[in-house]
C-alpha cells in the first residue's frame, strides 16, 4: 500500500456547530473535530462541507460553494460538421471552430490498429497491442474534447448552446467509407461534455442544412455541396452556415420567414458590418481567414475563425 487514507461518505459524518464527528463503528467509536476556532472559518461562510479524506496523522476537508442561477443572454446553434464545428448566433455571427486535429487522432490510430492486427493474427501474443491503440485513441480524444468544451464555455459565458439531437445509427449506409467517417465522429460526446459546463438545448436535426432559413423552402446542393442555394427565394448560403442558422431559429422557436431572417440574421450584422469598414477590413464575398489553431497550441486558446462565406459574418468580438 503506496499511500493510506479513506474517504469519508457524507452519510458517515455529521457537521452541526462547527464541529465534524465521523462515525468509525456505529453507536462506539466516533472521531470528532471542532473546527470553531480554525483559521479559515471566515473564509468558508457560506459553503457546504463536501467529502472529508481521513489520513493517518490528518483530516483533509472539502467545502462547496453553491453557484447561483446564471441567466442567459444569448443564444448560438452548433452545426456538427466532419472537421468543424460552425456555430451562428446575431451577437457573435458565425463562429468555425476547427475540428482536423480529432479527426487527425482517429485517423492516426485507425492506422495503427491496423497494422497492429495483421501482425497479431500472425502472432496471438501481440493481441494487447491492439487495444493498447483503442485505449489511447479514446483518451486523446476525451482530453481534446475535454479542452475544446472548457474553452467554449469560457469563451461564450451565460449562453444556450443549441445542438442537433443526432443519432449515429440512422447514418449508416451502404457506403464503407461514409461509415467509417461517421464512426469517427464524438458528437454525441461533444454535446455531453457541453452539458455539465454550460446550457444545453437539443433541437430536430432533420433538413437543417438543406432548408432555406428566410423562406423554407429546398435548399439544392452546389460545388459539391458546399454551397447551398434556394430555389424559390434564391438565397445563397455556405452549407454549414444555414445548418447553423437553421438550429439557432429552431432553439429559440422562429419559423423560416424574410422578415425574422432580416431581422435575426441581416439587420443585427449592419452595425457590426460598419465598424468592420471603418477599420479598414471591409466585407468580402470571400471573407478571411484568422488564427485557426487548436486548442491545443502552447497558447491554450481556442481560435474562431471567420470562414469564407456570402455572407461576411464577423469574428466574434
Amino acid at each position: 500500500m503506496k499511500r493510506s487514507f479513506i474517504r469519508v461518505k457524507e452519510t458517515l459524518y455529521r457537521f452541526k456547530n462547527w464541529r465534524i464527528t465521523i462515525t468509525v463503528i456505529p453507536r462506539h467509536l466516533y472521531l470528532e473535530f471542532n473546527l470553531s476556532k480554525a483559521w479559515f472559518r471566515k473564509r468558508v461562510e457560506g459553503c457546504d462541507l463536501g467529502e472529508l479524506i481521513l489520513k493517518e496523522d490528518e483530516l483533509v476537508i472539502t467545502f462547496r460553494k453553491p453557484l447561483g442561477e446564471e441567466k442567459v443572454t444569448e443564444y448560438i446553434g452548433w452545426d456538427l460538421n466532419k472537421c468543424s464545428l460552425d456555430g451562428f448566433s446575431p451577437r457573435y455571427g458565425w463562429i468555425r471552430i476547427d475540428l482536423r486535429h480529432l479527426y487527425h487522432i482517429h485517423r492516426v490510430h485507425e492506422i495503427k490498429r491496423e497494422r497492429a492486427q495483421s501482425k497479431a493474427s500472425k502472432k496471438s501474443s501481440l493481441k494487447s497491442i491492439v487495444s493498447k491503440h483503442g485505449r489511447r485513441e479514446r483518451n486523446r480524444a476525451k482530453d481534446f474534447i475535454h479542452k475544446l468544451t472548457t474553452q467554449l464555455s469560457k469563451m461564450f459565458p451565460n449562453v444556450m448552446h443549441g445542438f442537433e439531437d443526432l443519432n449515429k445509427l440512422g447514418m449508416y449506409s451502404r457506403s464503407k467509407k461514409h461509415n467509417r467517417n461517421v464512426a469517427k465522429q464524438n458528437w454525441k460526446q461533444i454535446i455531453q461534455y457541453m452539458n455539465y459546463k454550460s446550457k444545453v438545448k437539443l433541437v430536430n436535426p432533420k433538413n437543417t442544412s438543406s432548408t432555406c432559413p428566410r423562406c423554407g423552402d429546398k435548399m439544392i446542393k452546389l460545388r459539391k455541396g458546399q454551397v447551398v442555394k434556394c430555389k424559390r427565394c434564391g438565397l445563397t448560403l455556405d452549407r454549414q452556415l444555414c445548418g447553423a442558422i437553421n438550429i439557432y431559429f429552431r432553439m429559440c422557436g422562429f419559423p423560416p420567414s424574410p422578415s425574422i431572417f432580416y431581422r435575426v440574421v441581416i439587420k443585427k450584422m449592419i452595425s457590426l458590418w460598419n465598424v468592420r469598414m471603418k477599420e479598414g477590413r471591409g466585407v468580402t464575398t470571400k471573407g478571411d481567414k484568422g488564427d485557426d489553431m487548436l486548442p491545443m497550441n502552447p497558447r491554450g486558446e481556442l481560435s474562431p475563425m471567420n470562414p469564407k462565406a456570402y455572407i461576411g459574418l464577423p469574428m466574434p468580438m
